[in-house]
């Protein structure tokens, strides 16, 4: 095994849960910081983490306090866009200096926000790729993928091995931002479809001029992204395609965010276009009512 880490999840919710779960799995000494609700359950039961390779219950610490990051060597930064600013002032008095901040977030500048709330701090991007949800307080559920790609720092080396050793594929790339925005025209794509029908993925484009709408928010986005000056990663066009058929039965994080009445991140992701593309001079009337929509039922959501 490689050197066994101290881990701490700050915003244990679906996504922070797999990826510790994980690592605990593996021996690795792992702390979710979660809400109440998760970590009574975990501390009574476990992490139950029902997933397509194995069902149990993983043994692991749990709380609901920022300071249990103290003394970790890696900390899974899961926590929402909205709260990335709120949430690293919360843990910057608790790190130790050797610590590498590894950001599983959504959205492209996550990690520039956070360097500038840790400053001296090792803080390094990551790319998820991975369908999950909390199916019940303490219980994960998995629908597929589960890989990382890595930004390059001083200690992404080490982080990087101890998740591969745990079953996590993860890939170090110099061009995170590219690899960033590939995901972030994925999530433009699939989320606010999903979250304003509230239907899965492989249910989505199977609806009338779908992917029409689809395609357009794509090309959007990808006229942004060259007007940013970013080398996206891979073919868009073709992961778009691709999504549907690989998580049929994924719903988008935004989708479960406006089901259960909580604020979205879809300012930024479909919003971020609209930001950059209105700074830029590019149109962007696809992602425009998309975020809109969203918007309209945040606010119905909120006002319920």
């Amino acid at each position: 095994m490689t050197q066994s880490l101290k881990v701490a999840v700050m915003g244990a919710g679906a996504v922070g849960c797999y990826f510790g779960g994980m690592l605990a799995r593996a021996g690795h000494e792992v702390v979710l910081i979660a809400r109440p609700q998760h970590v009574e359950a975990i501390e009574r039961d476990g992490l139950r983490m029902e997933t397509r390779m194995f069902d149990e219950h993983v043994r692991l610490a749990a709380s609901s306090d920022p300071a249990a990051v103290k003394g970790a060597d890696l900390v899974l930064f899961c926590v929402k866009s909205t709260d990335t600013e709120s949430a690293g002032a919360l843990i910057r008095p608790h790190l130790a200096a050797g610590t590498l901040v590894l950001c599983l977030q959504n959205g492209v500048d996550n990690a520039d926000r956070l360097r500038a709330v840790l400053p001296g701090t090792a803080v390094a991007a990551a790319v998820v790729y991975v369908a999950t949800e909390m199916a019940g307080p303490g219980h994960l559920k998995h629908h597929g993928r589960g890989d990382l790609v890595i930004e390059p720092s001083t200690r992404s080396d080490s982080a990087a091995q101890a998740l591969v050793a745990a079953g996590v594929p993860t890939e170090i790339s110099a061009n995170v931002r590219g690899a960033l925005w590939a995901k972030l025209i994925l999530n433009c794509a699939y989320n606010a479809v999903s979250a304003i029908a509230q239907l899965p993925y492989g249910k989505t484009v199977q609806g009338v001029g779908v992917v029409d709408v689809m395609r357009d928010v794509v090309a959007e986005c990808l006229a942004v992204a060259k007007a940013e000056g970013v080398q996206v990663a891979g073919d868009v066009h073709v992961a778009v395609e691709k999504l549907a058929a690989s998580m049929p039965n994924q719903y988008a994080s935004t989708a479960q965010d406006l089901a259960r009445g909580k604020p979205t991140e879809i300012d930024y992701l479909n919003g971020l276009i609209v930001k950059r593309g209105d700074a830029l001079g590019v149109p962007v009337p696809a992602n425009r009512v998309l975020w809109a929509m969203v918007k309209l039922l945040e606010g119905k959501a909120a006002a319920a």
